[in-house]
């Protein structure tokens, strides 16, 4: 999207230093495949034969990616692109031609991404473009889940609890919420798959899911034992080989002097390095993307935000070979 040159970014221009906000955004703004993307919605978007003419879809796709990435509220990013000129910057306002979406348009646009489900489409459709690229290989899974908080209070409109969350134990501390479920390509790290729950589901009950059926092994943390013997996993997916972490407490117990305990000491070492790799994508939407509470209410509203959230954050984990190629 080309945007004309305004005295703001002469201004600027002149700056000692850029912030890391302006960094980030301009990093993105290269590796994101805005024309494939915009493609995309545009089946969707109005046409505008009736009505007010909508706005372009490159600068609410932009507009819609700043709150997924700094965890704002529709009036919030609104507020910011006037206050921001590395935000304005990243949608290409010229304040002299047009003025900001509202927060009302951006709710809209939002709400056009979830009732035609384009939050998966863009997920897949980055992905596929990995693809292509060879950044993501079809090999082994690694599985995974993480919580993800939601408000538990009742001091709302319906005095009530969100009804889809739901609240679970992990370790001695209680958690209310969901569950994010992800399947991530063993060798490069990358989320190829993704599914939700309320915080209560067992992992377990979501592996099949996040398989893409042309793995040879998967690797998955202790919580999965016994799923290979799960019915929907020997029929769909018979032939994975499942790696499962040991229980700590039983690899505590192993006695090292021995030969066969220090072998096996070292298998789990091995499974261990490799299952590392799924908690990057977690730590990228959490802490780079600051996404540790549900925003929405509803897992269908969340889900599509974290559907568009792993596509960015896999175009995060390989910005640099993506910049690299662009520069080749």
């Amino acid at each position: 999207m080309e945007r004309q040159t305004t005295f703001s970014d002469f201004e600027y221009a002149n700056r000692k230093r850029t912030t890391k906000r302006e960094e980030f955004l301009k990093t993105m703004d290269e590796v994101i495949p805005w024309r494939e993307l915009v493609a995309c919605i545009r089946p969707h978007y109005p046409s505008g034969k009736r009505g007010r003419p909508p706005r372009g879809i490159e600068p609410m796709l932009r507009m819609y990616l700043l709150q997924v990435w700094f965890n704002l509220s529709d009036e919030a990013v609104e507020d910011s692109i006037y206050d921001s000129y590395a935000m304005r910057s990243f949608v290409g306002l010229n304040f002299l031609e047009e003025q900001t979406p509202d927060a009302t348009t951006l709710l809209h646009f939002r709400h056009l991404l979830e009732r035609h489900g384009l939050g998966k489409k863009l997920f897949e459709k980055i992905n596929a473009l990995l693809e292509e690229r060879g950044c993501m290989m079809r090999g082994g899974t690694i599985v995974d889940a993480t919580i993800i908080s939601a408000p538990s209070s009742t001091k709302n409109q319906d005095g009530e609890r969100d009804p889809e969350m739901h609240q679970t134990k992990k370790g001695n501390q209680w958690h209310f919420g969901m569950k994010a479920h992800i399947g991530v390509d063993a060798d490069s790290g990358l989320v190829h798959t993704v599914a939700t729950t309320a915080a209560n589901a067992h992992d377990i009950t979501q592996a099949h899911a996040l398989l893409h059926g042309e793995e040879d092994v998967v690797f998955a943390d202790s919580g999965y034992r016994g799923v290979e013997k799960r019915d929907e996993v020997q029929e769909l997916h018979p032939d994975s080989c499942w790696h499962i972490a040991m229980m700590p407490g039983k690899r505590k117990a192993l006695d090292k002097s021995k030969a066969l305990d220090a072998l096996i000491d070292q298998l789990e070492t091995i499974k261990a390095r490799i299952r590392a790799k799924v908690e990057h994508p977690f730590r990228v939407i959490k802490c780079q993307f600051g996404h540790r509470k549900v925003r929405y209410k509803g897992l269908a509203k969340n889900t599509s935000q974290l559907l568009v959230m792993f596509a960015l954050s896999n175009l995060w984990m390989v910005r640099k070979r993506i910049l690299q190629g662009q520069q080749a």
